[in-house]
């Protein structure tokens, strides 16, 4: 098992990225849908949540109230770090479990904070897509309908573009559509081979 860790800042263009690799035939294990699913309804994740924080954190169709349990979170640091205690093991366990039962030559780990959560240990090969961060706000504010100081506090919050650089075995600029597929093109044949060497180490 190959496993190509993808990551990049807030609107770097991740999930373009990850979606060309996966049109070659390459499976996609991504943490944020793992995220999404260890606090599905009816999950161990959830049920804790509501004992936790009280019925109050759930939607009126039992779901999680998202907006409400990151308020919740990011006015209070212990609540912020509870809650991590109990999904980083679950998602992590989860991610694992996933990679292992991928078939495709190689395996792309897509993590926003790959960085940040210290999950370079899964992966085999990190590639970040790297923009500049005004670039990232514009995006941001076009695609999520935020303020400028909404952007720069999420960029506060995760690595900075040099963190996420130094971690770096492979980046690919994203500065538009075109050269973006070419470039990933040229990587997709890389870890093709990577894989393969890594198979018959």
């Amino acid at each position: 098992m190959y496993v190509v860790g993808l990551t990049g800042g807030i609107a770097s263009g991740k999930t373009t990225v990850a979606a060309l690799i996966a049109a070659q035939g390459i499976n996609l294990v991504d943490a944020d849908i793992v995220a999404r699913e260890v606090v599905a309804i009816g999950s161990d994740g959830l049920k804790q949540i509501s004992t936790h924080f009280g019925e109050q954190i759930l939607q009126d169709d039992g779901s999680l109230n998202r907006a409400l349990l990151r308020d919740t979170i990011f006015s209070n640091n212990a609540n912020k770090q509870w809650l991590n205690h109990l999904l980083h093991p679950m998602i992590r366990a989860e991610l694992l479990a996933q990679l292992a039962a991928s078939n495709s030559p190689y395996t792309l780990l897509v993590v926003p904070l790959l960085v940040e959560n210290k999950l370079t240990t899964l992966c085999d090969h990190v590639l970040v897509v790297d923009v500049e961060e005004q670039v990232q706000i514009t995006r941001t504010i076009a695609r999520d309908n935020v303020s400028v100081q909404q952007v720069k506090a999420i960029l506060q919050s995760q690595a900075t573009r040099e963190q996420r650089l130094a971690a770096a075995d492979s980046v690919v600029v994203n500065n538009g559509r075109q050269q973006l597929t070419s470039d990933v093109a040229v990587l997709h044949q890389k870890f093709l081979e990577l894989a393969t060497a890594g198979m018959a180490d």
